[in-house]
C-alpha cells in the first residue's frame, strides 16, 4: 500500500504532529520520498511528493516572505513541510506566520520533536517505500503465477478470467480483423464503440506498437499479440495499478503463445481447405452442383465467387518476407504465413499456395460480396495481386486464370488489379487499330446489315448479350415479348451462320457489338484521328 501522510502521523516512534487542523484529503497525500533542505527557495530541487524537512535556519519571519517561501515549496510539488524543533535550533515551536501561510496554501505543516533526528524520519519513509515495492512485486508474482497456471489448462478464457479477477481490469482478445475471440468477464464481451477505432489502428500497424485512449472516463489500451506475425489483439478496459502494469508483458506473452498454438492446431484444417480448392480446380468442366457442394462444405454460400491471386514474394507490414539471399524454403514459408492470414479473413478460407514464377503465389476463392481490396490491404500490403471477375462457382477456374494474368499489371501499378468486363473490353478495343476493329465487326455483323430489319436484329442481339443471355431481361429492355426476342435471334443466327450456344461464336458476336457501340478508341494505333472504315 502507498505511504500516506496519515501513516507517518500515526507512528508513535516518530512523534510527528500537525501544526494546524489538516483536512483529511491532505492527510491522504502519498509520500514518495523524504529530503532535508534549508535553502530559502528549495522548490526547484524537488521532484514531487516529498516530505521536505527543515530547521528553519533561513526561514523568513515576515508574513509576506513566509507566504512566498511556502508557495515555492508547494509549487515544487512537496507533499508536506516538516519543521524540526529543539534546543539549539532556531525554533522550539512553529512560528505563527509559517503556520498561517501553510494553512492558506493547503500545504500540511508538521513538527519534528527534538529527540527525533531527521534521519529517523527519512529511514521510516524509505522503509515504507521499500515495503510497498516488495508488496507490489509479491502481487505481481502471484498474478503471474495465476496466469501461468491458467495457461497450462489451455484456452484464452481462463487466462483472461484470472487477469480480471486479480487486477479488476477487463480484458478481451480479438482476431486481426477485430472479431471477438474471448473475454474475461461478460461485462467486457462487447467493448465500447470507441475501442473499435483503437483496435483497427493497432491492427493496421501489426506488431509495431500498442495504443491507448480514454472513452467515457474509462481507459482503453490495445496490445498486439503474436510472435513473428499479428495473431490477435488484447483490449484492456480500465487502469492497471503498478503491480498489474508490471504483469502486462507476461500476459501478452502467454496470450501470444496460446494464439500461436491455435495457429499450429489449425494447420490441418488449412491443408484440408487447400486440398478442396485443388479438387475444385482440377476438373476443367466441373458440375455446377459439385462445385457448390465443395464451397458449401466450408461455409461459402455465395451465389457468385471470384478468384484472387497474390504474389507471395511481396513485402508488407505483416509479411515476413525472405531475405534476398534466402532459399526457396524461406520464401515459401512467408507465402504460407500470408496464406494463413488470408484464410482467416476470407469466409470459407479456400486458399492454397502454388509454385509460380518468379516465386510462390497464393490462390483463393472468395464470395462476390467480400471487400477483397480491404483484406489485401490488411494482410498482403504492397504485394502484387490480381482479382478475377465474379463467376458461377463452376467457372471460378476461369476467374483465377484472369486474376493470374493481372499480376503483371499489379506489379506495374503498385496496387491490386481487378478484372471487370467493361475494363477488359475497353483495354482490348483501345489496343487495336480502329479500321481493323470495324472491319472485324463488319465481317461478323455484315449479313445483318444487309437484312431488311438489320438494325432491329443487331439491337436485339446486343441487348441479349449485355443481359447475359436473359430472355426476360432482354424483352423488358426492348419492350417486346420474349418470343419476339427469340424469333429475332433465331433469324440473326440463320443470317450470320453463328450459334449462341457456341462460346467462340458468342464471343465474336459480343466483341462485334461492342465495337459497333463505340467501344473502340477514336484514334488510330499511331495516336492520330482514325478515318472511318470503308463503307461506313
Amino acid at each position: 500500500m502507498p505511504l500516506h501522510l496519515s501513516d507517518l502521523l500515526a507512528r508513535p516512534d516518530l512523534g510527528l504532529s500537525a501544526s494546524y487542523d489538516v483536512p483529511p484529503r491532505l492527510l491522504a497525500r502519498t509520500i514518495e520520498a523524504a529530503t532535508v533542505s534549508d535553502l530559502p527557495a528549495p522548490g526547484k530541487w524537488l521532484q514531487g511528493g516529498e516530505l521536505l524537512m527543515t530547521i528553519g535556519l533561513l526561514l523568513p519571519e515576515e508574513p509576506a516572505a513566509c507566504r512566498a517561501y511556502v508557495r515555492d515549496v508547494a509549487e515544487g510539488g512537496a507533499a508536506c513541510l516538516a519543521l524540526g524543533l529543539g534546543q539549539g535550533l532556531p525554533y522550539q515551536e512553529a512560528p505563527e506566520p509559517l503556520v498561517t501561510a501553510a494553512e492558506e496554501a493547503g500545504l500540511p505543516l508538521l513538527t519534528v520533536p527534538d529527540e527525533v533526528p531527521f534521519i529517523a524520519v527519512t529511514k521510516a519513509v524509505f522503509d515504507a517505500r521499500a515495503e510497498e515495492q516488495r508488496a507490489l512485486l509479491q502481487r505481481a508474482f502471484a498474478t503471474q503465477r495465476r496466469l501461468t497456471a491458467a495457461a497450462t489448462g489451455g484456452g484464452l478464457r481462463p487466462m483472461l478470467a484470472e487477469w480480471t479477477a486479480a487486477t479488476g481490469v477487463g480484458a478481451a482478445v480479438f482476431d486481426p480483423l477485430g472479431r471477438l475471440l474471448s473475454a474475461g468477464e461478460p461485462a467486457h464481451r462487447t467493448p465500447l464503440a470507441q475501442a473499435q477505432d483503437l483496435i483497427e489502428r493497432v491492427a493496421a500497424r501489426g506488431l509495431r506498437g500498442s495504443a491507448s485512449s480514454t472513452a467515457a472516463g474509462q481507459q482503453l489500451e490495445v496490445q498486439p499479440l503474436g510472435a513473428r506475425r499479428l495473431r490477435g489483439l488484447l483490449l484492456l478496459t480500465g487502469r492497471p495499478d503498478d503491480a498489474a502494469r508490471s504483469v502486462v508483458p507476461g500476459l501478452v506473452s502467454l496470450l501470444s503463445l496460446e494464439l500461436e498454438r491455435r495457429h499450429l492446431r489449425d494447420e490441418p484444417e488449412r491443408r484440408r481447405r487447400s486440398a478442396l480448392l485443388s479438387e475444385l480446380l482440377a476438373d476443367e468442366d466441373p458440375a455446377a452442383e459439385r462445385a457448390r457442394d465443395i464451397l458449401r462444405s466450408v461455409g461459402l454460400t455465395a451465389e457468385r465467387v471470384r478468384g484472387v491471386v497474390v504474389a507471395g514474394g511481396g513485402t508488407g507490414g505483416r509479411t515476413a518476407s525472405a531475405a534476398p539471399d534466402a532459399g526457396a524454403g524461406a520464401a515459401d514459408g512467408a507465402a504460407q504465413e500470408m496464406a494463413a492470414d488470408l484464410a482467416l479473413a476470407m469466409p470459407g478460407g479456400l486458399v492454397r499456395v502454388v509454385d509460380g514464377a518468379p516465386g510462390a503465389v497464393i490462390e483463393a476463392v472468395v464470395g462476390e460480396d467480400l471487400d477483397i481490396r480491404d483484406v489485401l490491404a490488411r494482410f498482403a500490403p504492397r504485394c502484387p495481386a490480381g482479382i478475377g471477375p465474379a463467376t458461377a462457382p463452376e467457372a471460378v477456374r476461369v476467374s483465377l486464370r484472369q486474376a493470374t494474368g493481372l499480376l503483371a499489371v499489379s506489379r506495374s501499378s503498385g496496387e491490386p488489379a481487378e478484372a471487370r468486363q467493361s475494363q477488359a473490353s475497353r483495354l482490348l478495343l483501345d489496343l487495336g487499330d480502329r479500321r481493323t476493329l470495324h472491319g472485324y465487326a463488319d465481317t461478323v455483323l455484315g449479313p445483318l446489315d444487309l437484312a431488311d430489319n438489320g438494325e432491329e436484329l443487331i439491337a436485339t442481339l446486343t441487348a441479349w448479350l449485355e443481359t447475359g443471355g436473359a430472355w426476360d431481361a432482354t424483352s423488358r429492355r426492348l419492350g417486346v415479348h420474349r418470343h419476339t426476342v427469340r424469333n429475332r435471334l433465331d433469324k440473326a443466327m440463320d443470317l450470320t451462320g453463328r450459334r449462341l450456344d457456341d462460346p467462340d461464336d458468342r464471343f465474336d458476336l459480343w466483341l462485334a457489338t461492342r465495337i459497333r457501340r463505340g467501344g473502340a478508341s477514336a484514334t488510330g494505333a499511331d495516336g492520330r484521328p482514325a478515318a472511318p472504315p470503308p463503307g461506313r
